[in-house]
């Protein structure tokens, strides 16, 4: 059974300079500033991964890259494989497992908002359509429809299934499902970290860590040290980092554009997603700044415009 503990970075996808195609070399790089700073493992193809305007071609390339670049850091791969269509998504998860991926992270269906009943079937389709391990991932600011206590708990009966970020903004279905499941729960809100690991999640599945995936992977292994003083410290740390950056813009805008400042840059945002305002990235340097955050000299394949 895979582990499913510690600080997992939810990746964004580089594309170039126009948007008009992947930037594999940079994908590259992102993840091994990414095992240089101790994370457990890498997330393609998520909502920070902008996986809605990925084609199938891109998405299938973006894994196989991924989990080629993760591997030779024994870093895990969750690979994003949710979809709105059950049929896509069991596609895009037997896809994951033939790439050789850790587990897919599986969303709740969006837009369509099934019932609970029919999400449990469209979770239990996908994961019986193959030997990998599901992580699925209640987020229902993004998707309009939550799983409730009651179907995760039915969810975990099933062997495939295994884990859940919970990116629900609270503490309550996190709380019951380590109480009523043997689920592995990983926070998918990066302020909610440490009170999410202080009453038993296991870890992070992180956009903030992009940046600063030292601090934000220390935060993880103290929480599971069980050291909840100096726990208590890195959080206080990442805290105002963690719940300004995504205030000032949709997910992955101001990700990408904290990249681009930091001498890393991912390119294009592609419609309908697109650039901050100046005033924004002013309140983004100045927020950056203010956490001794600046250009990093070494960052390899820099590009000139930011």
């Amino acid at each position: 059974m895979t582990v499913f503990r510690g600080a997992f970075t939810a990746l964004v996808t580089p594309f170039t300079a126009d948007g008009s195609a992947v930037d594999f070399d940079r994908l590259t790089c992102n993840i091994d500033y990414q095992a240089e700073g101790g994370v457990t493992g890498v997330v393609p193809c998520g909502t920070t991964g902008e996986s809605p305007t990925l084609s199938d071609d891109e998405h299938r390339a973006v894994v196989e890259r991924t989990i080629q670049a993760a591997k030779s850091h024994s870093l895990l791969v969750i690979a994003g494989a949710g979809s709105n269509s059950t049929a896509h998504a069991v596609a895009l998860h037997r896809l994951a497992h033939q790439a050789g991926a850790d587990a897919s992270l599986q969303v709740n269906p969006y837009y369509n908002r099934p019932s609970q009943e029919g999400l449990y079937r469209h979770f239990s389709t996908i994961a019986d359509s193959c030997d990998l391990p599901v992580v699925l991932y209640n987020i229902p600011g993004r998707t309009g429809v939550a799983l409730t206590p009651e179907t995760l708990q039915r969810l975990a009966e099933h062997p495939n299934i295994q884990a859940v970020k919970d990116a629900t903004g609270g503490l309550a279905t996190a709380g019951n499902t380590i109480l009523h499941t043997n689920l592995a729960v990983l926070s998918g809100d990066d302020p909610l970290t440490l009170p999410l690991m202080s009453i038993g999640a296991l870890g992070v599945i992180s956009v903030l860590s992009n940046i600063v995936p030292r601090p934000v992977a220390a935060l993880c292994d103290t929480c599971l040290a069980g050291d909840w003083d100096l726990a208590r410290d890195l959080h206080y740390q990442l805290y105002p980092l963690a719940t300004n950056l995504l205030k000032l813009d949709t997910n992955p805008v101001p990700i990408k554009t904290a990249m681009k400042l930091l001498g890393r840059d991912t390119g294009a945002l592609r419609p309908p997603l697109c650039p901050p305002t100046e005033q924004i990235v002013d309140r983004l340097n100045n927020l950056l700044t203010s956490h001794d955050l600046s250009p990093d000299p070494s960052a390899a394949h820099q590009r000139s415009e930011v």
